[in-house]
């Protein structure tokens, strides 16, 4: 029997060999603390700059802005929390969508029962955030808007740019989680206007246990946890060179290969859709149709579960329904709530997202398996 297809890159993504690689080489021979000042120290302190490097280069950002975490969960907690300690006593009042990613939600209720006062900006059918929202969210005392670059389960790319532009204008941070979108589509923060950016290495073809935060050159922010003064005093403790490594190595093969592997993604994503719409009437696309990431597609089957769909089809592929960080109790996803999915369109959704691994025959195959099940549950 052959192996279930994957289709769940949005949750995590293999490591690529290349990441492996370099991993290997550091914890075998590149051991030594980045701080010490013997060659073993100095060895693994110019890995790190590497990586650094690269990982800026990746994003369009200068490489001292680049900060090293242990996830994307952590950057957006340092995010959020680390400019409400810089300037949370004369600007305590925080702006995020209403789709944001547990990981930014999270410290944002967390601000909210420590006084601050927190917008949540509404979204469209399509999951998408309105600019002129946002600027009708800001305050004179507003410190930060934090809107996702693109969404985990529906793929909707934001309008980033555009709100940055709007920000920048009141003086107001902006900050957005591109945990998904980078190693997928172009980020530029300097054509995004943002002034903090999270990425994610389990995202792109790194290891899990490290991730990233931009932060724009004089940007106030204050560290939340403490210790010694490493990743510019913002991320104390010894770095995981090895992780950090395989993060740089990532980084350097996302921006070698985004136009094609972006155009591949989109043309077995767009397989996929049109194999699953000529077989199912009724099937419904949920997310927008054009400004959505290339290997995203989030469709609700007609009257049954997405859950039980997947259940039924676990041997042919492997996919979720939404967010793997929240997804295992059969409750509407927050992302189709606040997009005003109606409970039938809620219960049958499934989020399929391809990778760089996916092949040309695993569209056909996954498609047809997925067709089965549902004809299969409709019968029973």
């Amino acid at each position: 029997m052959n192996a279930a297809i994957y289709l769940d890159y949005n949750a995590t993504t293999p490591v690529a060999p290349e990441v492996v690689a370099v991993m290997l080489t550091c914890l075998r021979e590149r051991f030594g603390n980045p701080s010490s000042t013997h060659p073993f120290g100095r060895e693994a302190a110019q890995t790190v700059a590497t990586a650094r490097a690269r990982v800026a280069a990746l994003i369009g950002a200068q490489a001292d802005e680049v900060v090293f975490t242990g996830c994307a969960t952590e950057a957006n907690n340092l995010a959020l929390l680390g400019v409400a300690r810089a300037l949370g006593a004369s600007k305590p009042h925080l702006v995020v969508s209403a789709i944001e990613h547990p990981a930014v939600m999270g410290p944002a209720r967390q601000l909210e029962e420590q006084g601050w006062s927190l917008t949540v900006v509404p979204v469209d059918g399509y999951g998408r955030v309105s600019p002129p929202d946002i600027a009708q969210a800001l305050r004179d005392d507003t410190a930060l808007v934090s809107v996702m670059h693109a969404n985990n389960e529906v793929g909707t790319i934001q309008p980033i740019a555009e709100i940055a532009r709007i920000t920048r204008e009141r003086g107001v941070l902006l900050h957005t989680d591109a945990a998904q979108s980078a190693g997928k589509i172009p980020i530029d923060v300097a054509s995004l206007g943002v002034d903090l950016l999270t990425l994610a290495g389990h995202k792109f073809y790194a290891s899990k246990g490290v991730g990233a935060l931009y932060v724009r050159a004089k940007t106030p922010i204050r560290g939340i946890s403490f210790g010694a003064d490493h990743e510019h005093g913002l991320r104390p403790g010894t770095e995981n060179v090895a992780a950090i490594a395989g993060l740089g190595v990532a980084a350097e093969l996302a921006q070698a290969r985004l136009s094609e592997l972006g155009a591949n993604l989109r043309a077995r994503r767009d397989q996929l859709h049109a194999l699953l719409s000529a077989a199912i009437p009724g099937l419904t696309l949920n997310g927008h149709p054009d400004k959505r990431l290339p290997n995203t597609l989030h469709v609700s089957f007609p009257a049954i579960s997405g859950r039980k769909l997947l259940e039924h089809a676990s041997h042919i592929v492997a996919a979720s329904l939404g967010s793997a960080c929240h997804s295992e109790h059969d409750v509407v996803s927050g992302v189709l709530a606040a997009m005003g999915a109606d409970a039938a369109r809620a219960a049958g959704a499934v989020r399929l997202s391809v990778g760089a691994m996916t092949t040309d025959e695993d569209v056909p195959r996954a498609a047809k398996g997925l067709i089965e099940a549902w004809h299969a549950l409709l019968a029973a």
